[in-house]
């Protein structure tokens, strides 16, 4: 089975999601897209296996996305997957593959919609937020 996780250490919930695949029993390929991001065909590829549009992805915090004025709904998706190519910081994450699918895992709960054990038994984020309790049962 091949998981795949676009990661980013530095953020809490790729960090959360991550612990979540391996409580899975699931060792993930890990990329670090910052030092190694996709290419335009993987990230285009990503994105349509999401269901998403590519400004959907766009990440605001700590992106230059305000100085390049991404909000301007001038910029078509071709320009917006210019703009994360050149400054992959502008790309929301983690982005997690699975057999069962392909998800922007915020919050990093989401995973276990497309894990192939999702029954990981007691779950509690860094923050302390419990996601699972002690009975197995997801805490919403």
């Amino acid at each position: 089975m091949t998981i795949t996780i676009y990661h980013n250490p530095d953020c809490g919930t790729s960090r959360n999601t991550l612990a979540i695949i391996r409580q899975s029993g699931e060792e993930p390929e890990v990329i670090e897209y910052l030092k190694n991001p996709p290419s335009r065909e993987k990230l285009v590829e990503l994105i349509a296996a999401m269901g998403m549009t590519p400004r959907e992805l766009l990440r605001e915090k700590g992106t230059p996305y305000a100085e390049l004025n991404l909000g301007d709904p001038k910029w078509s998706d071709e320009e917006i997957i210019d703009f994360m190519l050149a400054h992959p910081i502008l790309i929301n994450r983690p982005i997690v593959v699975t057999p069962l699918g392909t998800i922007l895992a915020r919050p990093s709960e989401a995973v276990l919609d497309i894990l192939p054990n999702p029954d990981i038994g007691p779950f509690t984020k860094e923050d302390g937020e419990v996601v699972i309790d002690a009975e197995g049962k997801r805490v919403v």
